[in-house]
């Protein structure tokens, strides 16, 4: 099997906790890939892929997923909003909330999808994990087995997705938009 990665955006945030349970439980990976290493340095996570191919110089870098960490607090219900009615300032109670950290796989292709080798069956794993996210969205434009694919999947829920060949804002290459210097009156010799 072979396939590429054109296009790639994404905006998906989801717990941390969600993206090491789902690796902890051991899935199903493509058959390329034959484990998964995760780190985390500071605020930014790179799940790696590793391969027992021989044809891959251990000096070549896998294709990864990079995400950053960041802490949202997460309210229980609604929190009240800034300017409301003061009048329950009173006997206002707490609402409950805890800090979560949330991996954010959050840009284009060179950003959260990096290094070559690799890189489709990478790029199967990242939408495995956007089914998982319940904010953000991945779009691509990939390439398997000579045929391309739109790939558009919304807060979890796969979307219909099509590729659309558009005509160049720019024309088709006259010169008829660009400044002429040579006979520019205002520019003399």
């Amino acid at each position: 099997m072979t396939g590429r990665v054109f296009r790639l955006h994404s905006t998906l945030e989801l717990p941390l906790e969600d993206v090491e349970t789902y690796f902890d439980e051991d899935p199903d990976l493509p058959e390329e890939i034959d484990d998964i290493d995760i780190t985390r340095r500071n605020n930014t996570l790179i799940i790696k892929a590793l391969s027992d191919d021989e044809s891959i110089s251990k000096y070549t870098p896998t294709a990864q997923l990079k995400a950053s960490v960041t802490e949202t607090r997460v309210w229980e219900e609604e929190p009240p909003r800034a300017g409301g009615p003061q009048w329950m300032d009173d006997e206002e109670e707490e609402i409950p909330s805890e800090l979560v950290e949330f991996a954010c796989f959050k840009g284009d292709r060179e950003t959260v999808l990096q290094n070559s080798a690799l890189q489709y069956p990478m790029f199967r794993v990242l939408r495995k994990i956007a089914t998982l996210s319940e904010k953000g969205t991945l779009t691509a434009i990939t390439e398997e087995d000579g045929e391309l694919e739109a790939t558009r999947i919304v807060e979890g829920e796969p979307r219909p997705a099509s590729i659309e060949v558009v005509e160049s804002p720019q024309g088709a290459g006259e010169g008829d938009g660009g400044v002429n210097w040579r006979d520019n009156e205002f520019i003399s010799d």
